[in-house]
């Protein structure tokens, strides 16, 4: 068995003498004190009596103080408990803020992106004209359209006009033509009729 350290002993004693106060070692005394008193077959010394009643009270004190600190350990461990309780009360609380937060942040990453797409399509929609204005461009064309197509329909006539005009004139050519080609057949042959009478 090897040496026992001063620490050791020390440790026992401890534990042997509860909180340090030397309740064991006063219980011992009482007890030899008890004894010797009993056993003794005379009257015991003046002052024995006295010494004994003064460690059995030293004894209750210390037994009382020690009851007292027992019931404050079981108030401050149900006193623990409470704040324990608590304190899993508000991890849980905690927790649950946590999610909600974090449901909270996605929500408003949600909002932010849905902010930007309607800020880039209105930055489009902001190029191009307002309805309003779109629909006095479209009636500004369909007033040209009306105007081009009335030109259209006046060029069209003077086509058809010139094309008749120009067929009655080819026909009138052609006419005067075949007018003067009968013309000359006539002279050409009045011709040859009068040179045979010059010959006689």
């Amino acid at each position: 068995m090897g040496a026992v350290t001063d620490d050791e002993v020390i440790r026992k004693r401890l534990l042997i003498d509860g909180d340090g106060a030397g309740d064991d070692r006063r219980i011992n005394v009482l007890l030899k004190s008890f004894t010797k008193w009993c056993n003794s077959p005379g009257t015991p010394e003046e002052g024995f009596t006295q010494r004994m009643q003064s460690t059995l009270a030293q004894c209750e004190f210390s037994m009382g103080k020690t009851l007292m600190v027992y019931d404050m350990n079981l108030r401050e461990m149900e006193n623990y408990e409470k704040i324990y309780t608590n304190i899993e009360q508000n991890i849980t609380s905690a927790h649950e803020k946590i999610a909600e937060c974090k449901k909270e942040i996605q929500r408003a990453k949600r909002i932010r992106k849905n902010r930007q797409e309607y800020d880039a399509l209105a930055k489009v929609i902001q190029q191009h004209p307002d309805r309003h204005e779109t629909l006095k461009q479209l009636e500004a064309l369909d007033k040209e359209l009306q105007q081009l197509s009335q030109i259209k329909e006046n060029v069209d006539d003077k086509l058809e006009l010139r094309k008749k005009q120009f067929h009655v004139l080819l026909s009138t050519i052609q006419e005067l033509q075949q007018t003067l080609e009968n013309d000359e057949k006539s002279d050409n042959d009045d011709n040859s009729q009068e040179s045979p009478v010059e010959n006689e």
